[in-house]
């Protein structure tokens, strides 16, 4: 046997280039050790390590990386600040905000990710970076850069069809990695006078819903809570999964409710998007419209499954903008996608209340 380069005809065996990492954080400290420990973590190099937003977007400016570390916490402009330029200038970057931050609440953490973070991460103190931070960080920095989970999507059928309007009665969302960003330009592009009530499903920890439902309200500038025992669904409002149950819709003789359990889902996701997608084929049939954002793995395809079986419709993100390809890829790539769309598009298609043709 030759060396593993040795030439093969025209082609030769290489391995592919490393992930390039930059890494924007006012202290010393941090960049330091962060530095040491991408560097350390197979497929990704430290393309550069700046001490502020300002050197990060000088940076950009000329350089291509695949992944930003973003600390919170700067002096001049902060990272929040500075998150939607990074987004514009970064040309795709994924951007990882690590910052103690991130554990307050949960304030940071969804205004980070509705800004278009991909993820968040909690720094720890100075004297506790190595062992769980180090296997987290490299654990998201996979999960960011890692192979495309589903192949290119085949042709969808994209556009709004020329039917009578009110073509459905509830729309159903569901997201994880990255769906927080999708569902906010989403939420843009419905006016505040489409009345149809919208379900949420987002994979959050339970102590940040309270904030991510005020922040929904606000975006969407329409009623919107976390979801209880009997909660009314109602035109024009939204209602969020809590972190610790799954939504359901169930009928009463005057409409329809929520019903909330915590049993195992096929997914291992708690909240997750099946069992709100099944619910809904079950109550509402051919009048559902499911919507599956940016995430990781495959929960919500069981429950798509369900939608387009009961008659409904399903739309899924695009590829090119979610953060993750593997919840609406998998939808895709089985054949359940009514229409392949960006966030906005599917807003688009929400206000028009009209099925994709």
């Amino acid at each position: 046997m030759g060396a593993p380069d040795k030439l093969f005809g025209p082609f030769k065996r290489t391995r592919p280039a490393p992930a390039r990492v930059l890494i924007v954080d006012d202290s010393m400290v941090a960049r330091t050790v962060l530095t040491r420990m991408v560097s350390a973590t197979h497929g990704f190099t430290v393309a550069a390590a700046v001490a502020d937003a300002r050197a990060a977007l000088d940076f950009l400016a000329v350089n291509t990386v695949e992944v930003i570390l973003l600390d919170i916490e700067m002096p001049g402009v902060d990272g929040l600040t500075a998150l939607p330029d990074l987004v514009r200038v970064g040309n795709g970057a994924k951007i990882l905000i690590v910052s103690s931050s991130c554990d307050t609440g949960g304030a940071s953490m969804v205004q980070a990710l509705a800004l278009g973070a991909a993820d968040t991460l909690v720094k720890p103190g100075m004297g506790n970076f190595a062992g769980k931070f180090s296997r987290v960080l490299e654990e998201r920095l996979g999960r960011l850069v890692g192979p495309a989970e589903i192949a290119e999507p085949t042709d969808v059928p994209a556009k709004i069809n020329d039917a009578p309007v009110h073509d459905f009665d509830i729309v159903a969302i569901g997201a994880s990695t990255g769906g927080i960003h999708a569902l906010t330009k989403l939420l843009r592009a419905v006016p505040d006078d489409c009345d149809v009530p919208i379900l949420v499903t987002q994979h959050l920890p339970a102590s940040f819903m309270s904030y991510f439902a005020t922040q929904l309200a606000l975006l969407a500038n329409r009623p919107c809570e976390v979801a209880r025992d009997h909660t009314r669904i109602l035109p024009g409002r939204i209602i969020i999964a809590p972190g610790n149950a799954h939504l359901r819709c169930t009928r009463m003789s005057d409409g329809t409710s929520i019903r909330l359990n915590a049993q195992a889902a096929v997914s291992g996701c708690m909240p997750s998007v099946d069992p709100m997608l099944e619910s809904v084929a079950e109550i509402y049939g051919e009048r559902a419209l499911a919507v599956v954002l940016s995430g990781m793995g495959r929960d919500g395809s069981v429950g798509a499954a369900a939608i387009r079986h009961a008659g409904g419709a399903v739309v899924v993100q695009d590829q090119a903008s979610s953060v993750v390809w593997g919840m609406p890829g998998t939808i895709a790539s089985r054949g359940d996608a009514s229409a392949i769309l960006p966030p906005e598009e599917i807003g688009a298609l929400i206000a028009h209340r009209r099925r994709p043709a």
